[in-house]
């Protein structure tokens, strides 16, 4: 069995006070006022990350993720009356959704759910558990994901719109509104947990950055639930890469600019899409790519995104964009600069390479 040691190069230990308890704007601090640590080879620099616009380049080439949040986290009870928090993570079918049982203190997933339970939810739907997810864990190891029989079968999207909340963590100090769980391009709902990485724009950054000739572009990865405490990588998700984004994406690189992915779904998706050699196309339907330094980037150059929970995959996925040595440079001065983690909390930016010494 791989473990979390096995699998990530780096390692670090979050010092008390490092989670961001709730949205910047809470603590007097604007979207786009959040701390920026900009890693580059032999370098780190602590910016905020309004200043995006001095250290992107005319013809760089950002990419975001439009979907948006829903309210992914309904209060239900087992068969024995015992309340149970489901975290739903995305819907296979208006008969089969997937979900994430959480311990009643919110202190990580329930790990000792088993096939055939039932559960009761708001509204007379009730779901039976199947088969762990994406695949059936063996009998010696507990799933955290659970497909879900759905009973009587509910289109998931309007059944969250009424009984919903955002998903929330221990480490929140309080329930906040779905609209702090959005990007300001959000569009397409689908993300039981926000595509984080995009929060600090604002509209008038967004504006700042094209007037110096940044150019953006969408693509669409509904986010499933995640997990703070259990290292795994991560699930089968929805994505689609339109085309005139793998034209814009497929333009940039051969003229030597970078493509800066807004996150980890945003990476996953370009990836997903992009064939050997670099050349991308427009994809959609499900990926279930996991981008680690064996298997590195092909098309992304740049990369903005949150700070990752020491066990969190998603480091695998940072190395390999920026390489192990750097992402573990980025993390130290983190560390020890008392960043704040988590969707609420500060940024980093990495440029691995000059923007124009790519593909030449």
């Amino acid at each position: 069995m791989t473990t979390a040691a096995d699998y990530l190069a780096t390692q670090f230990t979050l010092p008390p006070g490092s989670e961001a308890s709730g949205p910047p704007e809470s603590r007097g601090v604007p979207r786009d006022g959040v701390r920026l640590l900009v890693a580059r080879p032999g370098q780190i620099e602590h910016r905020h990350f309004v200043d995006l616009p001095t250290l992107l380049e005319p013809g760089d080439l950002v990419v975001v993720n439009t979907s948006a949040t829903v309210p992914a986290a309904v209060s239900g009870c087992r068969d024995d009356g015992h309340p149970a928090s489901v975290h739903i993570a995305t819907s296979l079918s208006p008969g089969e959704w997937v979900v994430e049982l959480r311990q009643h203190d919110g202190c990580g997933p329930d790990l000792s759910t088993r096939p055939g339970q039932r559960l009761h939810l708001p509204g007379g739907v009730k779901l039976a558990l199947s088969a762990g997810y994406p695949d059936a864990a063996p009998p010696a190891r507990a799933s955290r994901l659970w497909r879900a029989a759905v009973i009587p079968p509910t289109p998931l999207a309007e059944y969250l719109s009424v009984y919903g909340r955002p998903i929330g963590y221990g480490y929140l100090s309080k329930r906040y509104p779905l609209a702090d769980y959005q990007t300001v391009y959000a569009r397409q709902p689908g993300s039981a947990e926000m595509a984080s990485a995009g929060r600090p724009f604002t509209a008038p950054l967004l504006v700042r950055l094209m007037s110096v000739g940044v150019t953006f572009a969408p693509i669409v990865l509904h986010a499933g639930v995640s997990s703070p405490e259990v290292y795994e990588p991560p699930a089968p998700e929805r994505f689609e890469v339109p085309e005139p984004t793998a034209r814009l994406v497929q333009s940039a690189r051969e003229s030597g600019h970078r493509v800066v992915a807004v996150g980890t779904t945003v990476v996953r998706a370009l990836e997903t899409a992009a064939h050997p050699g670099g050349v991308i196309k427009p994809a959609r339907g499900w990926t279930d790519l996991v981008l680690t330094p064996s298997r590195p980037v092909r098309v992304v150059t740049g990369l903005i995104t949150g700070l990752h929970a020491p066990q969190a995959s998603h480091l695998r996925l940072l190395e390999a964009v920026a390489g192990v040595e750097l992402v573990g440079a980025a993390y130290t001065a983190a560390v020890q600069h008392r960043y704040l983690w988590h969707e609420f909390g500060d940024s980093t930016l990495f440029l691995p390479e000059c923007a124009r010494r790519h593909n030449r």
